[in-house]
C-alpha cells in the first residue's frame, strides 16, 4: 500500500545513507523500522535480516553441542585474556549424553 509521510530533511537523508550501507531500499528499511516499533516483524523478499536468541552454539547442520559450564568459563576467559577463539587450540568435542 502506498502512502506519503513527511519527514525532516536530516532524517531522510540518514534514512538514505543507513538503506545504502546496508544495501537495501528506503522502502525495506522503512519497512522494518515500522515493524520493529510495532513489535512485528517484517517480511517478504527484502527482509535479509533475521533475529535470533544467543548464545548460539553450534550449527544446524551439525551435531549438537552441548558445552559445561567449565566450557563456558574457560572460554570467557580466554576472550577476557584477549585470545581470540581462531587461534586456540581446538579441543576435540564432547558427546552430549542424552
Amino acid at each position: 500500500m502506498r502512502t506519503t509521510v513527511e519527514l525532516p530533511p536530516a532524517l531522510l537523508r540518514a534514512a538514505k545513507a543507513r538503506s545504502a550501507e546496508r544495501g537495501e531500499s528506503l522502502k525495506t528499511l522503512f519497512t522494518r523500522a515500522v515493524a520493529t516499533e510495532l513489535g512485528g516483524h517484517a517480511s517478504g523478499p527484502d527482509d535479509r535480516r533475521r533475529r535470533v536468541s544467543l548464545p548460539l552454539f553450534g550449527s544446524t547442520r551439525g551435531e549438537p553441542v552441548s558445552p559445561s559450564t567449565a566450557d563456558l568459563e574457560r572460554a570467557l576467559a580466554d576472550e577476557d585474556a584477549g585470545h581470540p577463539a581462531e587461534t586456540r587450540p581446538r579441543r576435540p568435542r564432547r558427546r552430549a549424553t542424552r
